[in-house]
């Protein structure tokens, strides 16, 4: 029987209302504070922050199989974080990150 690996990829633009507020970090110390907002997002994101303030966006899954955060990608204006039960390449078909598809676009 075939197993399955549950992918998501989720954008955050990083000149919105939301990436702007302030972030209950979890781990709050005087060095989180002399970062930028952009560091403070990037260390949010990796703290679990998106799952808990939107939660309606992530796929439901089992107890057993749960999402966890492998790579975050930075560009001029969005946050590309790729989640998923373990590592693996997301499939640049279906992949909804701009700047991987508008690449795959061009080539056709």
């Amino acid at each position: 029987m075939k197993t399955y690996n549950t992918q998501q990829e989720v954008i955050l633009v990083a000149t919105t209302g939301f990436t702007a507020r302030e972030y209950n970090d979890k781990s709050t110390t005087e060095s989180n504070k002399n970062l930028s907002e952009r560091e403070r997002l990037q260390e949010a994101c990796w703290n679990g922050l998106v799952q808990e303030k939107l939660p309606e966006i992530f796929i439901p899954v089992k107890e057993a199989e749960k999402m966890y955060m492998w790579q975050l990608r930075e560009s001029n204006h969005l946050l590309t974080l790729e989640m998923g039960e373990y590592p693996k390449d997301i499939e640049v078909y279906y992949s909804i990150d701009p700047y991987i598809f508008m690449a795959l676009k061009g080539a056709n």
